[in-house]
């Protein structure tokens, strides 16, 4: 993505996670924006976004953050919110396995105190290793967390699958989780 592209997508998180209020938008409760107002809302705080560059953005995305409504004229963040809403996520059977991607000046709290949403409504894990190894890299040197999904499938610990693939979780204690799987980075 260009260097304004990028722009246009943290303001679609900031906006469609975390802050709606900060470009005049209220999100539905399933989380859906009418883009009319976030196109509005953008110009408003100097963000050029136009149908087309929204377009672009969502369909570019490397992550696959946001989606459109069939439509067209909705668009929401698909996780990953600080505000409360309800993407209608039915609770899945995980794989035996997921990853949780991290840096190590995290380790010890983790080691503690397991993995938590911090400040939005799930943890995200990944299906596969590269994935979390993007997902650290973000930080620093990533250190990549295995999580032993099964085990907390078994105690009845729900597990959703976001439509881009995130899979998401209340939070993974201490003794779910193992570092250095399959010749991850420990450092």
């Amino acid at each position: 993505m260009s260097r304004e592209d990028i722009r246009r997508s943290k303001f679609l998180s900031l906006v469609l996670r975390h802050q709606p209020e900060a470009a005049g938008l209220t999100l539905s409760e399933d989380g859906w924006a009418a883009v009319s107002a976030l196109l509005d809302g953008a110009r408003q705080r100097g963000v050029d976004l136009s149908r087309e560059s929204l377009a672009r953005v969502v369909r570019e995305n490397d992550k696959q953050r946001f989606e459109l409504s069939p439509d067209g004229e909705r668009i929401r963040a698909r996780q990953g919110h600080s505000v409360t809403v309800d993407l209608g996520l039915v609770p899945q059977v995980p794989p035996d396995v997921l990853y949780h991607g991290t840096v190590a000046r995290a380790l010890p709290a983790i080691r503690a105190e397991g993995l938590r949403p911090m400040s939005r409504q799930h943890v995200h894990l990944s299906p596969d290793r590269e994935t979390a190894e993007r997902v650290g890299a973000r930080r620093g040197r990533p250190v990549i967390l295995r999580v032993d999904a099964a085990r907390l499938h078994a105690r009845g610990v729900p597990f959703y699958r976001s439509t881009n693939g995130v899979w998401l979780v209340a939070a993974v204690p201490p003794d779910a989780l193992a570092e250095g799987a399959s010749g991850a980075n420990t450092e």
